[in-house]
């Protein structure tokens, strides 16, 4: 049992790492190590998922908002469109072929990740046109980049697309519950022009919103067994406190080749579930 325990910590203290790392949330990590390496039922691979979520982002906040790389405004902005598109999600499962949204979302990621790919060199944002709405929203805004060594301002482009991106991820996670950390990263850094850290931050903050509120669900269920959510949640705070520190240290360009693999894998993945999809 004690094993057990600390081979759980010491997954969850990575998934920590590279959800504060990426903005991704530590699910990407904590549910298929649990089902393949320690053969747990999903449901509760998915409940201590929820949890890996908040503690990323609980680990992560205090560090990002200090040092204002987390777009507060942004964030709640975009949580419109996630919201709504959940709610969209849910009230018109029926309606939609699952299979049909698995391939669109997959092939989306997939565009994403080839896009990301040939800016894979770009520190920072090159010609960004500022939207009025952004600028009447106050979405704009400005962070000292620790690796650089300089205050960076930036401008968001791409209002409406981006907030386009997020509906569409809310519908996806209303419709077939699933986590949408990558989209929100991409929709803000490849739609809106914000600034790869920045996207990575304020992911991190509006994903610990999303799984808060639906973590009370899942307890209710009794999908959250404390034996496996308590050593997650400690392993991933730990991880996510320092994958903020180091996020910061490194080169956005690094971020960018750490992330391009892993969104190349999920829109695989995706893709995949959706030729097999069944339900």
């Amino acid at each position: 049992m004690v094993t057990f325990t600390v081979l759980i910590l010491c997954i969850a203290i990575l998934a920590g790492i590279v959800g504060a790392i990426l903005g991704l949330g530590g699910g990407i990590i904590v549910t298929p190590a649990l089902t393949l390496l320690f053969g747990l039922d999903i449901k509760y691979a998915i409940g201590s998922s929820i949890i890996s979520v908040i503690a990323t982002s609980s680990g992560a906040a205090i560090a990002y908002l200090r040092d204002h790389l987390t777009n507060i405004r942004v964030a709640m902005f975009l949580e419109l469109g996630t919201t709504l598109g959940a709610i969209t999600g849910a009230f018109v499962g029926g309606l939609l072929s699952a299979k049909a949204l698995y391939i669109i979302f997959g092939l989306l990621l997939l565009y994403s990740s080839l896009h990301m790919l040939k800016k894979v060199n770009t520190e920072l944002p090159q010609d960004v046109k500022p939207h009025p709405m952004a600028e009447k929203l106050r979405l704009n805004g400005s962070y000292y980049d620790k690796a650089l060594d300089k205050d960076v301002p930036y401008q968001v482009s791409n209002v409406f697309s981006g907030l386009s991106v997020m509906y569409g991820a809310g519908v996806m996670s209303g419709l077939l519950g699933i986590g949408s950390g990558s989209f929100k990263v991409m929709a803000m850094d490849m739609f809106m022009k914000m600034p790869l850290k920045v996207s990575s931050a304020t992911s991190n903050f509006m994903m610990g919103v999303t799984a808060a509120a639906s973590a009370g669900l899942f307890f209710v269920r009794g999908d959250i067994d404390p034996k496996i959510a308590a050593p997650v949640a400690i392993g991933v705070l730990i991880g996510a406190t320092l994958g903020a520190r180091l996020m910061q240290r490194l080169k956005s360009k690094t971020i960018r080749r750490l992330f391009i693999p892993i969104l190349l894998y999920i829109s695989i993945q995706m893709i995949w579930q959706g030729w097999g999809y069944n339900g």
